[in-house]
């Protein structure tokens, strides 16, 4: 599996999280939420530490990742973060 950040949804994140310099954001799998890839989990961003990176992507001193303990629930798919233009937010999707 594969994470593909557009350019314009890293850009919202280090608006959002008011980032200037290298920063790693974590993909993480929590109970409960919507729009997630299996029913009753969803995903969460959480700026951390990488301990065990299963898939990752660099962009613009940005790092987003997934770590091997969550590869369970992309089932092979990519992940792809795309910045939904109408809501102003990220949008994920699996490929």
């Amino acid at each position: 599996m594969n994470i593909k950040i557009s350019p314009a949804a890293a850009e919202w994140f280090k608006r959002e999280y008011d980032i200037e310099g290298e920063t790693n954001f974590r993909f993480f799998v929590r109970y409960g939420g919507v729009g997630g890839n299996v029913p009753g989990f969803s995903l969460g961003v959480n700026i951390e530490t990488p301990s065990s990176i299963h898939a990752s992507q660099e962009i613009d001193d940005l790092l987003f990742y997934i770590e091997e303990q969550d590869a369970w629930y992309f089932d092979e798919k990519d992940l792809l973060v795309t910045l939904d233009e109408d809501l102003g937010e990220p949008q994920f999707s699996y490929q």
